[in-house]
């Protein structure tokens, strides 16, 4: 099996959306804002549309007019050079405006999002800046003393109650009762463009586990090849324009899905055949 390079970014930003998904009405939230004309790119914009309107959520709350945030993925770590990059990033978007003045650094704030605390960027920022770490909720650390209000979330550490999607996206969810839960939230979510693109990620990122558990569960047998239907054809197309016969590769495929324990009526679907003509080719 081909190893990857996994797309975290999308991922957190259909995160948010879900975790914002109460007050989208007064958030509007940017992927990759660009920053002047040279390559500079904030990872998520967060603009609030409603001066007054206090964000509600957990990871929000610390929100005033445009809140930068940074996202690592959970292979990948936070280091000081991020956070001096990031808040460079803020005081140019402060002054790119057009206008003097016009966004004060009261209007912002700067999110850091990591899966992994960072203990050598805060002790260099309690040493070096005088900042402080408050905590301010499970996986929730705000950095006080500077002009920008900013706040640390940890990832693993979030409310699985009050941020589960969030929580979840990293790859080392335990197969078990962690997986089945997966599936059990996902439920009556499947064609939710936002939790798709979570769960698509989450599934991707933990392969190993998924497949301990799907050898065991036949919904998570048929979620997997929902999520991986575009690799099912994709291969299919491939192996049509290497001259393989469609009949011939389609056969190998019903083996293979059989073999794997998946059910007849669902080899039958992803295959595009009837019940009846796995059933004669399996005999």
């Amino acid at each position: 099996m081909r190893v990857e390079k996994l797309q975290w970014h999308p991922a957190f930003v259909a995160a948010l959306h879900i975790e914002f998904a109460a007050e989208l009405d007064v958030l509007e939230i940017e992927a990759e804002h660009q920053l002047g004309k040279k390559p500079m790119q904030i990872d998520v914009l967060v603009v609030k549309k409603a001066e007054g309107v206090a964000i509600r959520k957990n990871i929000g709350r610390i929100f005033q007019k445009y809140n930068v945030i940074e996202y690592k993925s959970p292979e990948d770590v936070l280091c000081v050079d991020d956070f001096y990059k990031v808040y460079g990033y803020a005081c140019f978007y402060l002054s790119e405006t057009g206008r003097v003045g016009e966004i004060s650094p009261g209007d912002m704030t700067i999110t850091f999002v990591c899966n992994h605390y960072p203990r050598r960027m805060l002790k260099h920022l309690t040493a070096s800046r005088g900042l402080s770490v408050v905590k301010r909720g499970e996986g929730i650390y705000y950095l006080a003393g500077d002009e920008y209000s900013m706040q640390v979330i940890i990832t693993k550490e979030l409310s699985k109650e009050e941020n589960y999607w969030l929580q979840n996206l990293r790859n080392d969810l335990k197969a078990g009762a962690e997986i089945r839960s997966l599936l059990k939230n996902y439920e009556g979510k499947e064609r939710e463009p936002y939790h798709q693109a979570v769960m698509d990620l989450i599934v991707r990122a933990n392969r190993e586990q998924i497949e301990e558990e799907r050898a065991m569960c036949e919904a998570l047998k048929e979620l997997y090849m929902d999520l991986y239907a575009d690799e099912w054809k994709e291969a299919q197309e491939k192996a049509h324009e290497s001259g393989v016969e469609q009949g011939e590769y389609r056969t190998k495929n019903i083996f293979k899905l059989f073999a794997a324990g998946t059910p007849v009526e669902l080899i039958a679907k992803k295959c595009g055949v009837t019940v009846e003509k796995v059933q004669q080719i399996l005999e």
